[in-house]
């Protein structure tokens, strides 16, 4: 017994340590905790726009499965390179144009009950001048559990996701 207390005490260190890449990995793609937004959805499909001259445009889309969840509509605050861009809320989705160049993206679940905090979920990219990226993050509960995903999706599924979606209206909560 006092082997195995010895043995599990020896890993705590190493359990510890093993957070610093991910809180690294997260920092360097969110922004900060105390940012929250107040998003709708809009009205309308606006035309989807081309990127600017020189720089790639990034959708990122957001699909919420709820079975039979009581939760309402779940925030998803948008990260780029350790800023926050925006969010989505429910189904909708919000777009932003980046230079080119390896590019880190956060999804991360803002919501007031601590048990509904989900870990942010990333992805990373390199953007070219003049191309278009599409992302979706996807909510999902499992038995009273919850996911969130940041994932790519490819430029014929970014589109329809787009096109049956409005376009999210956000502003910073003072």
């Amino acid at each position: 017994m006092k082997t195995l207390l010895v043995v599990i005490l020896s890993w705590l260190p190493a359990l510890a340590g093993d957070q610093a890449p991910a809180v690294a990995a997260v920092k360097s793609a969110c922004g900060p905790d105390a940012v929250r937004f107040i998003v709708k959805p809009g009205t309308g499909h606006p035309a989807a726009p081309q990127p600017p001259l020189g720089k790639a445009l990034v959708y990122v889309l957001e699909q919420y499965d709820r079975p039979r969840s009581e939760i309402g509509k779940p925030t998803i605050r948008v990260g780029l390179d350790g800023s926050w861009v925006g969010a989505n809320r429910s189904t909708s989705y919000l777009f932003f144009s980046v230079e080119p160049g390896e590019h880190h993206l956060c999804a991360d679940w803002q919501s007031v009950p601590p048990w509904l905090r989900v870990q942010a979920s990333l992805a990373n990219f390199t953007a070219e001048p003049a191309q278009i990226y599409y992302f979706r993050s996807r909510v999902t509960e499992n038995a009273g559990y919850f996911t969130l995903d940041l994932e790519p999706v490819n430029d014929d599924q970014g589109r329809l996701l787009a096109a049956s979606a409005p376009l999210s209206e956000y502003r910073q909560k003072k």
